[in-house]
């Protein structure tokens, strides 16, 4: 069970050299505007930071956020629409959780 400060944590911005670079696309520094980038990844871009040899959000956000339960949820998304859902659940639970 995630605490509120944990929550607060997961939700804040990383610092600028630990964001996320999207291969030629945004830099995505929170959960929030990972959720917002998703959708407006292309299919090609999407696979390039998620196949079958490696998860680079998940790795990030295991890594550099500290979420470990979103991490594992997300590993085994292989496309942006079931990665999208699990992220936005957490989401809104981190949310509810740090208010």
């Amino acid at each position: 069970m995630v605490t509120k400060d944990e929550a607060k944590k997961y939700l804040g911005d990383c610092s600028p050299e630990q964001s996320f670079w999207v291969n030629n696309g945004p830099i995505v520094k929170n959960l929030d505007e990972l959720s917002h980038a998703l959708p407006e990844l292309s299919d090609d871009l999407f696979s390039h930071h998620v196949n079958n040899d490696k998860n680079d959000f998940s790795n990030w956000i295991r890594d550099i956020i500290g979420d470990q339960k979103l991490a594992n949820d997300i590993i085994s998304s292989r496309n942006k629409e079931s990665m999208l859902k699990k992220l936005n659940t957490r989401l809104n639970a981190l949310k509810k959780k740090a208010s």
